[in-house]
């Protein structure tokens, strides 16, 4: 089947998220996390997403705003910063305006100009994504912003990806569902969707049961997979 709508996850696919800790590193004031904000950005994703993996299979679920300051609390005091209120407060004030990768303006133009359903499916609680999508300014390249609270369940429940069906009646070959982490691709490949990752990183594939179809290392090339090129 064609593909008629284009699906991105929203954070590490569309938005930077290493952009808050970078940012707040570049203003004075913030000299202590100078040399610690990579390592900082790294244990704020990397413990965001191992608190909603963990939520979703202990049914403890709280919703993504709530799993980012505990992801930062966690990363704040591995870097020795745990007592600094006022960076804590301007790292979650960035996160909620982070900006989107150069590329992402004009691959989402260039799907709606072809006539794709384009919308981000993402486990970020339905405000943050809104901060989001505004800051970044891509909310006329969008049909929808689907947030897991709709179900309760972070990804990769199915019940998240059953949501792009149940908005768009699309068939699940006829979808492109586009990720920054492997995981979330290879689920979707698992699902039923047509699946390209974009391994920014160039990370090696994640051992699971499926794989994605593509592997990209940035979005410029989602048009031509589309067929929107």
């Amino acid at each position: 089947m064609a593909i008629t709508t284009c699906i991105f996850d929203a954070y590490g696919t569309l938005f930077d998220v290493a952009a808050a800790a970078r940012e707040a590193a570049a203003e004075p004031g913030n000299e202590a996390l100078r040399d610690l904000w990579p390592s900082l950005a790294e244990d704020w994703r990397r413990k965001q997403l191992e608190y909603t993996w963990l939520r979703a299979i202990t049914g403890a679920h709280a919703d993504f705003w709530q799993v980012t300051q505990d992801g930062l609390d966690w990363a704040m005091e591995a870097a020795g910063l745990d007592g600094a209120a006022g960076l804590r407060a301007r790292l979650l004030e960035l996160y909620r305006e982070l900006s989107a990768y150069a590329e992402v303006p004009q691959v989402l133009s260039a799907l709606k100009a072809s006539g794709k359903a384009t919308a981000i499916l993402s486990n970020g609680s339905p405000d943050m994504l809104a901060s989001a999508v505004a800051s970044a300014g891509i909310g006329d390249f969008l049909d929808d912003v689907l947030s897991v609270e709709t179900v309760g369940v972070y990804k990769p429940h199915p019940s998240v990806y059953d949501l792009v069906g149940n908005r768009f009646g699309t068939a699940r070959e006829q979808v492109l569902f586009v990720s920054s982490n492997g995981w979330d691709a290879a689920a979707a490949a698992g699902y039923g969707f047509a699946t390209a990752w974009v391994n920014r990183a160039g990370a090696p594939v994640d051992r699971m049961p499926w794989r994605p179809a593509h592997v990209l290392s940035d979005l410029t090339g989602i048009p031509a997979l589309a067929g929107a090129a």
